[in-house]
């Protein structure tokens, strides 16, 4: 049974979410080239490659145009190809496309390139470490936009020529280094924290799946147990009436055939009842999604009728009357305390009178079952029974009592209740 329930739900907890691998490649080395490599998809990297390229297309061929005289061509080309694959490869391993981003563009400034328009790549490189990249990456890459601004500001006055001889100070410099740094730092910081936002987006969304996938498997596990509860009743209640009409009908068939044969009806009605309850606790089990029909209020005469016809005599008392429409919560749980009160006093009373008190209120309804025990037997043991009346009772914001009064055993709740329908 529930096989069914596992299916729908995925594995268990503690169950590997997939077979482990069987390349036979060491733990270690998977380890650390999944801490450089993340997986993608294959249009992921389509994507990216696509970008990259048409960014290289673009962005390639008027770097060359803007290179000053002095400036070798292979360093043009260089800083090309590095800042277009550390754009390409950014998402797939912003670890190394950081580096091969600094690489860029020390290789740049070591042979006095000027800037070129490749270099917004850095932009698409501190964007991936801050959205993709580990603990570690996201702090080197602020680290990296913070003291690569300055490396900016340094190299651009003096690319330009503006330092004055002899390196005295200057505040017209001062203030140009100044300026460029702000404005390089605001960009490459800008760039990170857009990847910031992304990364708590993407920890915002993988939260509330997994807050959704264990509210489901909350639900299926008291899905569950709400039909091990049902289940328990109903079986455990149809085998009482059974076992007190087979008892009976064993010693009346001698003298009385005909209380026989009444007997053996009623074991005949109240199994084909269960068995037809069975059924469709198992569908529900099968298909969680099928609600199918619960007991009301309107079906306690019948389960009296079946007491009676087990040989206790049971005598009800509802005062007051249900003002209007109880919930339908309240309704299920009044019918199965009372059917779980009703066996026990068969399956451990005396067999005789069992006095049945519903009084339904406003905001709430009082419940009671009282039967005499047995002189030498001990009061039932907190058993599934017991233990289910009380969940009953619970699930609606009730409370439940059992335990034996004197010579009786007396089954005690309150379950509140909204306003009537």
């Amino acid at each position: 049974m529930s096989r069914s329930i596992q299916h729908a739900t995925g594995p268990r907890p503690g169950e590997p979410a997939e077979p482990a691998p069987r390349d036979g490649a060491p733990t270690g080395a998977r380890a650390r080239l999944g801490g450089l490599i993340r997986p993608l998809t294959l249009p992921q990297l389509v994507v990216d490659l696509a970008l990259a390229a048409v960014f290289a297309l673009l962005l390639g061929p008027l770097s060359l145009l803007m290179l000053t005289a002095g400036t070798s061509l292979a360093v043009a080309i260089a800083v090309t190809a590095l800042m277009t694959v550390a754009l390409a490869i950014a998402r797939l391993s912003p670890a190394l496309a950081l580096l091969l981003a600094w690489i860029g563009a020390l290789v740049q400034m070591g042979f006095g390139a000027p800037p070129l328009p490749v270099n917004l790549a850095i932009l698409g490189v501190l964007y991936a470490t801050a959205a993709y990249g580990s603990r570690l990456l996201v702090r080197l890459g602020l680290v990296s936009a913070l003291f690569g601004a300055g490396a900016v500001a340094v190299y651009l006055v003096a690319v330009a020529g503006l330092a004055p001889a002899g390196g005295a100070f200057s505040w017209g410099l001062f203030l140009v280094g100044a300026s460029t740094y702000i404005a390089s730092a605001v960009t490459f910081v800008l760039a990170w924290t857009v990847g910031l936002l992304v990364r708590t987006a993407q920890r915002a969304r993988r939260t509330r799946l997994a807050q959704a996938a264990a509210e489901r498997e909350m639900l299926v596990e008291q899905e569950r147990g709400r039909i091990a509860r049902d289940m328990h009743d109903v079986v455990a209640h149809s085998l009482a009436v059974v076992i007190a009409q087979a008892d009976g009908a064993r010693y009346a068939a001698q003298h009385d055939p005909d209380a026989g044969s009444a007997a053996l009806e009623t074991i005949a009605g109240t199994a084909r009842a269960a068995l037809a309850d069975v059924r469709m606790l198992l569908t529900q089990l099968r298909h969680s999604e099928a609600a199918g029909p619960q007991p009301t209020i309107a079906d306690l005469e019948q389960l009296y009728a079946q007491v009676r016809a087990a040989g206790a005599a049971v005598h009800v008392e509802v005062a007051p009357t249900p003002p209007g429409i109880p919930p339908a919560a309240v309704q299920i749980a009044v019918y199965r305390i009372l059917q779980e009160a009703l066996t026990n006093a068969l399956r451990h009373g005396t067999g005789g009178e069992v006095w049945v008190r519903l009084a339904w209120h406003a905001d709430r309804v009082d419940l009671e079952v009282r039967n005499a025990s047995r002189p030498a037997a001990a009061p039932p043991r907190a058993g599934h029974g017991l233990v289910g009346m009380g969940e009953r009772a619970a699930l609606v914001g009730g409370t439940l009592s059992a335990a034996p009064r004197g010579e009786q055993f007396v089954v005690a709740a309150t379950l509140p209740i909204g306003a009537p329908a």
